[in-house]
């Protein structure tokens, strides 16, 4: 296998924070799948949590060459952990289209986050 693409995202925890004080329902909607919120509500302070996986998702679209526009939706990216924590990307929709397009046969990820912020980078492999 060879590396196609790159994407890396760095975000504020404070900034989803905010989004989720304004709109908890809507924006969980949105973002995450149900899998995704349902492993999101295993924590107690779920933001940074949240943050990583809003990170993952941007990095992914990077890869993809796509940016979140046209019929994509962020719950198109699944983002699960395997049983040793290792997370897993999951695509649908258009992004499978778009992978499928781009020959990747994999999209590899790392999410790391603090209090204040969460990072993410993401290796498409074909």
């Amino acid at each position: 296998m060879s590396v196609a693409s790159v994407g890396t995202d760095l975000i504020e925890c404070a900034r989803v924070g905010k989004l989720l004080e304004r709109h908890p329902q809507r924006f969980l909607e949105r973002v995450l799948t149900p899998v995704e919120r349902a492993q999101a509500e295993r924590f107690g302070e779920a933001v940074p949590h949240i943050s990583g996986r809003f990170a993952a998702k941007e990095a992914v679209l990077k890869v993809l060459g796509t940016g979140w526009r046209g019929r994509i939706a962020w719950t198109d990216i699944e983002i699960t952990n395997d049983p040793l924590g290792q997370p897993q990307v999951a695509l649908s929709g258009p992004c499978a289209q778009r992978a499928d397009e781009l020959g990747l046969k994999r999209v590899l990820l790392s999410i790391t986050h603090t209090e204040h912020y969460a990072a993410a980078t993401a290796i498409g492999v074909g």
